[in-house]
Formats: C-alpha cells, sequence, structure tokens
C-alpha cells in the first residue's frame, strides 16, 4: 500500500470547503478492483476522508508539491492535495498516471530521473529542448554536427546492418546519420515535445521503417530488443551541465555485450587563467550596489551580496588561450566503463607549475570527446585553441585573486557536486605549495553569466616584444613608392569624408560622369 505522511488535503468545491481541511495527515492508497482504487485520508481529528478514484480521474500538478484531482464521475469533485516534499508529490502523480493508464501502481515508483531531478527544473528542461529554435541552434553548430557525422560515417562498419539507440535524439539528426551509416533499425528516444517534429521529419524523408521514434525518458522506456551501439550529444556546459551524461549512460542496459557508444570518452580539461578585465567587469557590476544615493536611497548593504551572487556565476565565453598559465589537468570519464553514480560527486586533484609571475583570477574550464569506432577515432574539442563551438568553454573566478611567481606550484581541488537542478555545484580550491596562501570560491553552474563576445577574441595585453605599430606597417604588401596604400579602397581616393564630396566638388559623381570625369 502506499502511503504519504504529512499531506494536507483541500476539497474545493464550495459545499464541501467550509470546514473540511485536514492538516498533518497521513494518505493512502488502496486497490478495491482492477479499475477502483480508495484514497483514505486520516488526520489529527477524528474525521476521516475517503475519496474513490477510478481511470477517468484528471489530475495537474500545482506548484511545486501540490496536486489537484477532479473526479468527473463524482460531478467533478475536486481536491488539492499538499505533500511535503517533491519527491512525494512525483511519487504520487505517477501512481495517478498508472490508475490512469490501467498499470499496476507498484510498479509507479519514481524513475532514477525524478528522484535526481526537481520537477520544475525538469519541466523547464523539457520545454527548452521542445522549441525548434533550440534544434537549430545546436544544428547549425557546424563543428558539433560535422564532427559527429564524420564519426559515423567514417565507422560505418559499426552501424551497417546494426540496432542503434539515440539518447536524446531531439530533431532526430543522429539517427538520420546512423540510417545513412546503413543501420537496419534506429530507435529515437525523446522525452520533450520535439519528438512529434522529428517523427514528421523521418515520415517526410521516408525512413519510418528504419527510424522509429520512442516517446519518453530513457529512465522509463522499454525497448523491444538490444542494441549494438549507442549515440547521442549528452554534453553540456563544461561537460557535465544537465546532467544528461547520467541518462547516457544509464541507457547502457539496452547496449548488447562488447557494443559501442558515441560519444565513448569524455576529457575536461582544467588550467588556472589570468584576465584582469574579466575580474573587474564582475566587480564593476557589483558596484552598482556602492552607491549611497541612488535616488535617494543608501544601497551600499548589500554590495558584499552582489559580490558574492556574480562571483558564483560561471562565466560562458572563448578566450585567447595565451591567458592560461600552465599546462591543464585532464580529468577522464569512459561512458563504457562509468556507473551513474560516478557522475555524482567528482573530485579533481590539481596541480601546476607556474610558466610565469602572474595574478590568478581563477580556473578556465573545456572539454573533448571521443568517438572510438573500429575504423577510426574521432574527436570533437571546445578547447581555445579550436574552431568555437556552442558550448563556449567556463571560468571560474576567485572572489580575492592569487598572485603567483613564475616556478611556483599551486594545487588544489575541483569538486563537482550534482545537484537535483539537472547541474552541479564546482568548488574550485587552489593554494601555493610551501605557504598558507589559498583562495576558494563555490559556483553554481545552473546559473551562467553568458559573456557572448560581438568582437574578435582579443590577445591579452603584454604578449608585443615589439612595436606593434611598426610590425604590421612594415608587413603590409605594396611598393612604398606608390601612392595609394594597400589597405585603402581605390574607388573611394576622390572622397572627402568630411563632406562627401569628391574632389570634383558634387556628391554623387555626376558631373564626373557627364564631363568627361571616367575617361
Amino acid at each position: 500500500m502506499h502511503e504519504y505522511s504529512n499531506v494536507e488535503v483541500v476539497p474545493l468545491d464550495g459545499s464541501q470547503s467550509k470546514d473540511r481541511k485536514e492538516t498533518s495527515s497521513v494518505l493512502s492508497i488502496k486497490k478495491d478492483s482492477d479499475k477502483s482504487f480508495t484514497l483514505s485520508v486520516k488526520g489529527d481529528s477524528s474525521n476521516k476522508l475517503t475519496i474513490s478514484v477510478d481511470e477517468s480521474l484528471q489530475n495537474v500538478r500545482s506548484g511545486a508539491n501540490g496536486i489537484v484531482i477532479s473526479l468527473p464521475k463524482q460531478k467533478h469533485l475536486s481536491y488539492l492535495i499538499k505533500f511535503k516534499s517533491q519527491e512525494d508529490a512525483a511519487n504520487f502523480n505517477n501512481v495517478l498516471s498508472s490508475i490512469k493508464s490501467g498499470k499496476n501502481i507498484d510498479d509507479a515508483a519514481s524513475s532514477q530521473f525524478d528522484e535526481r531531478t526537481e520537477e520544475a527544473s525538469a519541466e523547464q528542461y523539457f520545454q527548452f529542448y521542445g522549441y525548434l529554435a533550440q534544434q537549430q541552434n545546436m544544428m547549425q553548430d557546424y563543428i558539433r554536427t560535422s564532427t559527429y557525422q564524420r564519426a559515423i560515417l567514417d565507422n560505418s562498419v559499426d552501424f551497417a546492418g546494426k540496432v542503434v539507440l539515440d539518447v536524446g535524439a531531439g530533431s532526430g539528426i543522429l539517427s538520420f546519420f546512423a540510417a545513412q551509416a546503413g543501420a537496419r533499425k534506429v530507435y529515437a528516444v525523446e522525452a520533450s515535445s520535439m519528438a512529434q517534429h522529428a517523427k514528421i521529419l523521418i515520415e517526410n524523408n521516408q525512413l519510418s521503417n528504419r527510424i522509429q521514434i520512442v516517446p519518453g525518458r530513457i529512465e522509463e522506456i522499454e525497448l523491444p530488443e538490444k542494441v549494438d551501439v549507442i549515440i547521442s550529444e549528452p554534453m553540456g556546459y563544461m561537460l557535465y551541465n544537465e546532467r544528461m551524461l547520467e541518462s547516457y549512460i544509464h541507457a547502457k542496459k539496452f547496449l548488447k555485450p562488447n557494443g559501442k557508444m558515441f560519444p565513448t570518452t569524455g576529457d575536461l580539461y582544467v588550467t588556472p587563467f589570468t584576465d584582469e578585465s574579466l575580474f573587474m567587469e564582475q566587480v564593476g557590476k557589483a558596484n552598482f550596489w556602492y552607491q549611497q544615493s541612488f535616488y535617494g536611497v543608501d544601497l551600499t548593504t548589500l554590495r558584499d551580496a552582489a559580490i558574492e551572487e556574480y562571483f558564483r556565476q560561471p562565466i560562458v565565453d572563448n578566450f585567447d588561450v595565451r591567458v592560461c598559465l600552465a599546462k591543464p589537468i585532464k580529468y577522464t570519464v569512459n561512458f563504457l566503463t562509468a556507473a551513474e553514480e560516478d557522475l555524482y560527486d567528482m573530485n579533481i586533484p590539481v596541480s601546476f607549475e607556474m610558466t610565469t609571475t602572474a595574478v590568478v583570477h581563477g580556473l578556465a574550464f573545456w572539454f573533448d570527446v571521443s568517438f572510438d569506432g573500429t575504423t577510426s577515432q574521432v574527436w570533437l574539442s571546445t578547447a581555445p585553441t579550436q574552431p568555437l563551438t556552442h558550448w563556449y568553454q567556463v571560468r571560474c573566478l576567485f572572489v580575492k585573486p592569487l598572485t603567483v611567481n613564475q616556478g611556483q606550484i599551486i594545487q588544489g581541488h575541483t569538486i563537482l557536486k550534482a545537484n537535483r537542478k539537472q547541474s552541479y555545484d564546482v568548488e574550485i580550491y587552489l593554494e601555493i605549495e610551501g605557504t598558507n596562501i589559498s583562495v576558494e570560491n563555490t559556483l553554481d553552474l545552473k546559473n551562467p553569466y553568458f559573456r557572448y563576445p560581438n568582437a574578435p577574441v582579443q590577445a591579452p595585453p603584454g604578449q608585443y616584444h615589439e612595436s606593434p605599430t611598426e610590425q604590421y606597417w612594415n608587413n603590409l604588401p605594396g611598393d612604398p613608392a606608390v601612392g595609394v596604400h594597400p589597405n585603402a579602397n581605390p574607388y573611394s581616393q576622390n572622397c572627402n569624408i568630411n563632406n562627401n564630396l569628391n574632389s570634383s566638388g558634387d556628391y554623387d559623381g555626376t558631373r564626373m560622369a557627364t564631363d568627361e570625369g571616367w575617361s
């Protein structure tokens, strides 16, 4: 029997709601027949409320911990049931879904996804990926999409005639690549509303006999057969954000022995960086709260809170690799051998020998993934030395920078602790070896600052060891004796940029054309 404590049940119909409200109640569910169940609510008072339900019931979530049920066969009597936790609410909602579908309610326990994910986060997540615009954003990432296609087609021997599982298929683009490589059957699992769009694409491309959409979460669906290959694009910012890698690893329950996974491994890179401009940008934002008379209001008491908030935000952007101060540390996960639990709490020890004297403002992160096929190994990289992807790179700042001399060792750790918001709390810590000087910070990967640049990435200051002006002009092509500079527009030499008049005194060239100015 399913039972929930500390439940509040509120009848929503006028005739009942005046004096029928139980608090600190125990709600239990008892099966009366194959399709009939009784909800019993026993509270502190002598009152006992019983509610009969069957497959005709209607239910909807109300807030984080509430569920409203309506009973069409009982003149639509309605009740608001409030639970002590989101977990209880999610579990009860699953039980109601089982009653409506005629399934055994004992099989309605929360899935692993439900257990690790807040309901509000999951709802927002699947809504986000249900938009065509978001799918387009990922598909138009040329590096991402082309690398996946190349990895699959280069290893067509792993796909030809095989059964493939696409986890989080989205638009189905990876499923199409698997079909191009000769897959006999592709099961495309997608939990968002994008599943309907993917089905339309599959039908329009005459591939319904080979690609089958399976709506639902990988933790909850069933497949009619084991698969030879699992494909997915489960990487988030800093590799692990969104926690989809756990779903990808969970999918191995469908994988045949010695089956393959594309991608196969994930490498997270960590290195210290210096960037005074970025650091001061974040401080400058917080300094808004340093105002003593903002429209006559003193804001200064919130400045420290603002500093804490801004510096808890990881920075998602790209940067010149020369801001990095040491060779990066690599943390590798092999998806073929890893368990979901391995990604709950990752402690990455770090140690760096400084290549120069510098101010360390934080730690920079990026990732590479490999596709280990029978024919070839293909890599997808988000490194700052490689073409830009929609993952960019991620930087985590310290509130107080660390000044370190060349040759000194800085050591510490990066700890990623999974949370129920489908993300991680990131703890970074560094100390100078042989001293008691250290810095630390904890950041919320769920709430990054998207600092997408509108201009090419600039080299860090101090990189020139000769005059940049002389270096530029001395390296220009062309004969110095020629009057027109090689960078100049040859068709604009007669223009006066101050008054839009050319040398012949007209604005649009009419006189030049009529007075044989073009001869």
